[in-house]
């Protein structure tokens, strides 16, 4: 048992068991009050975000909207923290007190636009879209902050709520950075959210995963007149995805790789000098990605040895598994099951209605379930939070901003993030999170439980390492390949 984790369970042996201070009626009411007051400024944000579309590390508009909301709600803001210029850290202090973090996140996917409608239809100009309705994420938790410092504030509660602007989720890793500056030390808990299709709380391991780029390169030719002086960048790719695809049988089970080409060459009669392929290795088991991870690199350098050609790869993003909580989780039941969930009106129930018939499975078209928690089974996905939840306690919960059966990082999530269906969700959210953070500034025996756990579940030895390494952020991942 390490000193830390020891300390902590013989506080909570004097203390007994751990007391949470829950809220009262009359708190309650304030702060739904607080959350709501909220509303017109998180719709107007989140409207304005889906509309800018910016991807990972490009959300300079998105970012500094979000920024001078909080300066103008008495917010200190530093911005560019950790080496990444659309990152910040916003913090409202009143006296000594728990410190509580609510993470917000504002990147775009690309490749997926779309208008705000319930059939396909796409948007002039526009490449990328909020498919995974990152606007709403970071209008709602930046909402959900206002609403607890003017809460504090009013009632004189101490302590301190921080919200962490973290860029580039959708494979940059932005929040790994933020993590491995230590911006996180001295924080009690975090707390966060999701959109989705249903209102659930997030429990469930996620899958870590390490993602790059690797880049071949050979020598030009005419492809009929002289293949025989070329050598193939785009061989050299396809020897690559061709192991790859044998290497699946040979690892352990559950892990997934995928990989786009993103430069095979500009015309079929030149040989391509140059050719990059984009892969993510993913599983529970941060050690099997590193081991996985390790033999695609093998596969790379025997792919450009067998068409003659040389390689490379850079690592561009990587991120742990998502550590569970459940001292958190109990916290996040007891407070979401007080907000209040209207049905959709009229509008949105005809928009929803539609994007039915688009869905090859949608579900039932109610929004007010809350869907009890999961066993802790692996989440078939990957999220930088979970860096995060390794070195400080963290929750997050999920709302229903999407038609039921809509899947994530597609257009029908597109278009429900920028329509008031989406906003609706993204409020209850708002609302939850200013609950479980008000409760969490009054119980510091449930944060010193909540730290006991985690210490105990990441083992006494834990010692974090960033799966990405020492490497600065990949400011330029999402540009076009650099030959």
């Amino acid at each position: 048992m390490t000193t830390g984790l020891a300390a902590a369970l013989g506080a909570l042996a004097l203390a007994g068991t751990a007391q949470a201070a829950p809220l009262t009626d009359a708190q309650r009411a304030q702060l739904l009050a607080a959350s709501k007051k909220q509303e017109p400024a998180l719709s107007s944000d989140a409207l304005a975000i889906w509309n800018l579309a910016e991807v990972g590390y490009k959300e300079e508009k998105s970012s500094a909207l979000l920024q001078d909301r909080l300066r103008k709600a008495g917010f200190t803001v530093r911005a560019g923290v950790a080496g990444m210029p659309t990152a910040f850290v916003a913090s409202f202090r009143n006296g000594d007190g728990p410190v509580i973090g609510i993470l917000a996140e504002y990147d775009a996917l690309p490749g997926l636009s779309q208008a705000a409608v319930p059939d396909r239809k796409g948007t002039t100009g526009k490449n990328a879209a909020h498919g995974c309705g990152h606007n709403l994420f970071g209008a709602a938790s930046v909402a959900s902050a206002v609403a607890l410092k003017e809460w504090m504030a009013a009632n004189k509660v101490k302590g301190e709520v921080r919200v962490y602007g973290s860029p580039a989720e959708e494979g940059g890793s932005g929040k790994v950075y933020l993590v491995r500056d230590g911006l996180f030390n001295d924080v009690d808990a975090v707390l966060h959210w999701h959109p989705g299709d249903n209102n659930s709380y997030t429990v469930t391991p996620s899958m870590a995963n390490i993602s790059g780029k690797f880049r071949f390169h050979g020598v030009s030719a005419h492809a009929a007149a002289a293949p025989d002086q070329g050598r193939s960048a785009l061989d050299g790719v396809q020897v690559m995805n061709i192991a790859v695809e044998h290497l699946r049988e040979h690892i352990p089970d559950k892990t997934r790789i995928h990989y786009v080409i993103t430069s095979g060459g500009k015309a079929p009669n030149v040989v391509p000098d140059f050719a990059e392929v984009y892969y993510y290795v993913r599983q529970a088991d941060p050690q099997i990605v590193r081991d996985v991870w390790a033999r695609v690199v093998k596969a790379s350098k025997g792919a450009a040895i067998a068409t003659d050609t040389t390689s490379d790869y850079e690592i561009t993003g990587g991120v742990y598994s998502l550590l569970p909580n459940k001292t958190l989780l109990e916290v996040a039941e007891r407070n979401f099951s007080k907000v209040p969930i209207a049905p959709w009106d009229a509008e949105q129930t005809a928009f929803a209605a539609q994007m039915a018939k688009n869905l090859p499975h949608a579900g039932l078209l109610d929004p007010t379930p809350i869907l009890p928690p999961s066993a802790e089974e692996q989440l078939n996905g990957s999220t930088d939070v979970a860096d995060v939840s390794w070195t400080v306690p963290t929750m997050g919960i999920s709302t229903t901003t999407w038609v039921p059966g809509t899947p994530a990082h597609s257009w029908q999530s597109s278009a429900a993030s920028g329509t008031s269906l989406g906003v609706k969700g993204a409020s209850v959210a708002a609302s939850a999170l200013t609950l479980m953070g008000a409760e969490l500034l009054q119980s510091p025996d449930v944060l010193a439980k909540a730290k006991a756990e985690l210490v105990e579940r990441r083992g006494k030895d834990f010692k974090y390492a960033a799966m990405l390494g020492d490497r600065k952020p990949a400011l330029d991942y999402r540009d076009p390949p650099a030959q």
